[in-house]
């Protein structure tokens, strides 16, 4: 996603509030009206900012709040330019609104670096009008005046000013152009770049905090939804007498659903006064499917036709430089590896659920969805309605990671509440409809061939890499894939290497796939990042120095993507320094010693880490990871020191979790994964014990964070694995090879 940008129509939006308060918002590019006085003493804030005379400040958060943290850190951004203490603001979550919001997504590690600037500029705006109005009031120049900790000062004359007092009189000014307003030199920065504890920290610690699964509203009746196990089937039949005939059953009946996965699919809805009385009458559903053609689809069939297709001519090419066939065959060594990686869940603690209500022909929702514009489409689409026929609410989600990219759940309840006349409905998946009925990380399979040079320098790099398309491909299909974001030409080492290339070819898939935290990346950085420690050890070269020396040439074409060398070349170093890398055991003090070090690295998201994992190998495979050292490079600002570190270190906790046991197989069309105890998160006890995070800032705009640091810390385990036993991990997870967390 583009970062929104400033030009000449943007401006800023000032309204009076009922009883002398004062409200900003900024008008960007893509930006509708910012503001719609009511006119009574009850206002429903529809902008960013909110002084009232008593002098309290209310920011608007305008982003979907998942658990990473967005919900402190953007209005900090405003809070900083404003000119106020952070105890006195309060926060409230907007609804969805992107006429007045702009984007309001959580995904792609896209909130800072698309806020970054025109937040700021928010605060600044009313910094300067609130000073002009009490420059005014005195009579005095605006130079003379300073505003700080919600109130204007002038020094000469020792008056004082608060925001409240001055809100009405700076409501009647003209608003400065966005583009002219002082923004605050970092030096004096009071709340950027201090670690503040997350606004619900106490909430969610004392169980105080509302999520979406915990939301009610009067008169709600409960639903539960029993898809076909088969991903896109329909029902047959099914004994709706029966089920309807059971405890507190108000409704039952038959949804026809159509083919989009992503959308409303086929199954059984049951409703009911309370959950546990419709999850018990679904037990007594007894259905016959029409399960489609996906019932023939395998795990063990991929595996199988990624092989055939590996013996063959890949069947397109995603991007090519120089000529890696004539480079590999003068080359003075090859090196090959094939390596693949399963489907893998989302898995977020809290399952999907949802809220709809139906009130004269218009549809009210509270939703948890990190797309929540993306689902009101599908709803109008799906009902034929209108934007201003939907009032959509963002509820704090228990968790995401890419699960609510997808907004199936609020389809589905939106069309059961329609269907029994408009009652609100909750709508609560189990564990188990979470699990199975997933948009998973999908698959993949790369065959891969590098040659190295008479004096152990990459000068060839060639991947086929078998992935996955439409059960009915397209005519154009190969050109669809090779513009996604399954795998870019631009991968590193691609522009480092004088000879590269990444062919593709597809098995057609019926299975639902989607974005996983640090999509693409999640996968690719521990093949490639595994693959270039293995051409390191073939060319008898340090791990580090291989990488270093690949990036110390200039690159050969120009930096599509934005990869940097010098910049991950930076932090490599520091990561290095910081882990004692140079003083490592060698191989056969590791192989004694059982403990050895990994590194790896990986660019994504705009956002450049590398990591350096020290990991014991003990009796039967146990494995232990004993200290994860992070450096990143995310630009020269962190807004929320605190949050960031707690980023990092979950992202490592989570690659951890994906890394060694987590695995979605499919049989015969379904899921054979059920719930935690077949896809096991990371305990406590097998965490790291140390993860020391560590920021360098560099002179480039802030970017994200909460994808970007996963990456490499798979790949620097399995590095360090064949450090301490020369095994090469080529298939995840660990657990097929016999590992598990000691």
């Amino acid at each position: 996603m583009a970062p929104l940008t400033l030009d000449r129509r943007s401006f800023l939006r000032v309204s009076a509030l009922a009883g002398g308060g004062l409200m900003i918002a900024t008008s960007l590019d893509g930006l509708g009206d910012a503001f719609a006085q009511t006119g009574s003493g009850d206002f429903t804030p529809n902008a960013f900012i909110r002084i009232t005379p008593d002098n309290l400040v209310t920011i608007i958060a305008k982003n979907p709040e998942v658990g990473q943290g967005i919900k402190t850190s953007m209005p900090m951004l405003i809070a900083e330019e404003l000119g106020v203490e952070w105890k006195d603001v309060r926060l409230q979550q907007a609804d969805l609104d992107p006429a007045k919001y702009g984007p309001q997504n959580a995904g792609g590690s896209t909130g800072t670096p698309t806020n970054w600037e025109p937040l700021r500029r928010a605060g600044a705006a009313g910094r300067m009008m609130l000073t002009s109005a009490a420059a005014q009031t005195w009579g005095v120049p605006e130079s003379e005046c300073v505003a700080a900790a919600g109130r204007v000062t002038h020094a000469a004359s020792n008056r004082t000013l608060t925001y409240g007092q001055l809100a009405a009189k700076a409501a009647t000014l003209t608003p400065p152009d966005l583009k002219t307003v002082t923004l605050t030199d970092p030096k004096d920065y009071r709340i950027i770049g201090k670690p503040l504890p997350g606004v619900d920290n106490k909430a969610i610690t004392t169980g105080a905090l509302t999520y979406s699964i915990d939301f009610t509203v009067p008169g709600m009746l409960w639903a539960v939804f029993e898809k076909c196990p088969v991903f896109g089937g329909k029902v047959a039949s099914a004994n709706l007498d029966v089920l309807k005939a059971q405890p507190g059953v108000r409704h039952a009946f038959i949804v026809e659903g159509g083919s989009d996965l992503t959308s409303l699919l086929g199954g059984v809805a049951i409703v009911a006064d309370s959950w546990w009385q419709a999850e018990s009458a679904r037990k007594q559903l007894q259905v016959t499917w029409n399960e489609g053609p996906t019932a023939a689809q395998s795990s063990a069939g991929f595996a199988q036709r990624a092989e055939q297709l590996s013996k063959t001519a890949p069947a397109f090419t995603v991007g090519q430089d120089g000529d890696p066939d004539g480079a590999l065959k003068s080359a003075a060594k090859v090196v090959e590896g094939a390596y693949s990686y399963p489907f893998i869940s989302h898995a977020p603690l809290e399952p999907q659920n949802c809220v709809a209500q139906w009130k004269d022909g218009k549809l009210e929702i509270w939703s948890p969805s990190q797309t929540p514009q993306r689902g009101r489409d599908m709803l109008k689409s799906l009902f034929s309605l209108r934007d201003e026929d939907i009032t959509q609410h963002m509820v704090q989600a228990g968790g995401g990671f890419g699960r609510r990219l997808s907004n199936d759940y609020a389809v589905e309840v939106a069309y059961i509440s329609k269907q029994i006349g408009g009652t609100p409905v909750k709508l609560l998946w189990t564990r188990e409809d979470d699990m199975r009925h997933d948009f998973y990380r999908p698959g993949g399979f790369h065959y891969l061939k590098g040659g190295l040079d008479a004096n152990g320098a990459l000068s060839a790099w060639s991947g086929h890499f078998v992935s996955y398309g439409p059960m009915n491909p397209p005519a154009d299909a190969p050109n669809t894939f090779a513009q996604s974001a399954n795998i870019p030409a631009t991968e590193f080492p691609s522009g480092f290497v004088p000879n590269f290339a990444i062919h593709a070819s597809l098995i057609p898939l019926g299975v639902p796939t989607g974005a996983l935290r640090a999509p693409r990346s999640n996968a690719v950085a521990w093949v490639y990042q595994s693959f270039i420690d293995e051409l390191a050890h073939a060319a008898g070269k340090d791990p580090l120095q291989f990488r270093l020396d690949l990036m110390a040439v200039p690159r050969l074409k120009p930096a599509q993507d934005g990869f940097s060398g010098e910049r991950m070349s930076g932090i490599l170093r520091e990561v290095a320094e910081r882990a004692g890398w140079a003083k490592r055991p060698d191989a056969a003090k590791a192989a004694s010693l059982r403990t050895s070090l990994g590194i790896a690295c990986h660019y994504s998201h705009r956002g450049y880490f590398a990591e350096v994992a020290e990991v014991t190998i003990g009796a039967n495979n146990t494995l232990r990871v004993n200290k994860v050292w992070v450096v990143g490079d995310v630009g020269r600002q962190i807004v929320n020191p605190s949050n960031a570190v707690n980023q990092v270190q979950g992202a490592v906790i989570d690659g951890l979790g994906e890394l060694m046991a987590q695995e979605i197989t499919i049989d015969k069309g379904r899921t054979v994964q059920s719930n935690l105890h077949q896809f096991p998160l990371v305990r406590m006890s097998q965490a790291p014990p140390v993860i020391d995070v560590h920021f360098r800032l560099t002179d480039n705009s802030p970017t994200g964070l909460g994808e970007p640091s996963l990456p490499p810390i798979l790949p620097a385990v399995c590095n360090a694995i064949f450090a301490i036993n020369g095994t090469r991990i080529r298939s995840l997870p660990l657990s097929k090879h016999g590992y598990r967390w000691g």
